[in-house]
């Protein structure tokens, strides 16, 4: 079997991919804890008796990755910096997140930090036999580790949370500059159909090409605010994107932009 699903998941709006081949079936992003990875885990029998023979980490976030314990022994997939950052900042992200929504305290408890286990720095093939996927780190972006998923055959490309859709970005660990051109310069060209941001509806070329645009927007503000061209509340006035979003999103440009040391 050959296809791909996607699943926009509450409670966060989130897509996670599912990439049916000869060998099983690869699972891209695992959600936000172990109950919700259990609920995909049913999804998944219901979608194909094929083993899981893959797990695939689009980045570090806890929404992405917290489901992971789920899905071992599976090889899961990830930029190498995706496993040093779950390591190193996953309790932070757990009880930050316990601190501002109590309700999943008890669930994030439970979970287990397991980071991708398959490393890579700049690229990497999947082989399934039948299929290949290439994952592909296209520089700094919405984290120091994202990486896209593209499956060529179907002409669909996993972009994670490089793309979001019917939300602003997060930029919360971004590189606005770096981000701007990953998306233009490396990310649009790989889409000859349908691409998957980390959360929102499935959009094309078309969506992806809009939202470069908005972040290449937003890093050219974060760069005149750094420069001292431009005062931070007039380009948050300017933004695309909300007055929070703007607001983080020039904090990071000033500390991207700022001189080493």
């Amino acid at each position: 079997m050959r296809r791909f699903d996607t699943w926009g998941s509450e409670p966060f709006d989130q897509n996670v991919g599912v990439v049916l081949a000869g060998e099983g079936i690869v699972v891209i992003d695992t959600r936000a804890s172990y109950r919700l990875a259990d609920e995909l885990r049913a999804e998944l029998r219901e979608l194909s008796r094929l083993p899981v023979a893959a797990v695939i980490n689009t980045h570090h976030h806890w929404d992405h990755t917290f489901g992971n314990g789920r899905f071992v022994p599976a090889p899961i997939w990830g930029h190498r910096r995706c496993a040093e950052r779950v390591r190193a900042d996953g309790d932070a992200m757990r009880s930050r997140v316990a601190t501002q929504a109590p309700e999943y305290a008890d669930e994030l408890a439970e979970v287990e930090l397991t980071p991708p286990d398959r490393l890579f720095d700049d690229s990497a093939t999947l082989d399934l036999g039948d299929r290949q996927l290439e994952l592909t780190f296209l520089g700094n972006g919405h984290t120091d580790n994202d990486i896209v998923i593209d499956v060529a055959d179907a002409a669909v490309v996993f972009a994670g949370d490089l793309l979001e859709n019917e939300a602003a970005p997060g930029y919360g660990d971004a590189f606005p500059g770096a981000w701007a051109v990953a998306v233009t310069e490396r990310l649009v060209p790989l889409i000859a159909g349908a691409v998957v941001p980390g959360h929102g509806s499935v959009g094309d070329r078309a969506f992806a090409i809009a939202q470069a645009a908005d972040l290449r927007a937003m890093a050219d503000l974060g760069r005149q605010v750094a420069s001292g061209e431009l005062d931070q509340e007039e380009a948050i006035e300017r933004a695309p994107f909300p007055v929070g979003t703007a607001r983080t999103a020039i904090a990071r440009s000033v500390l991207e932009l700022a001189p080493p040391g």
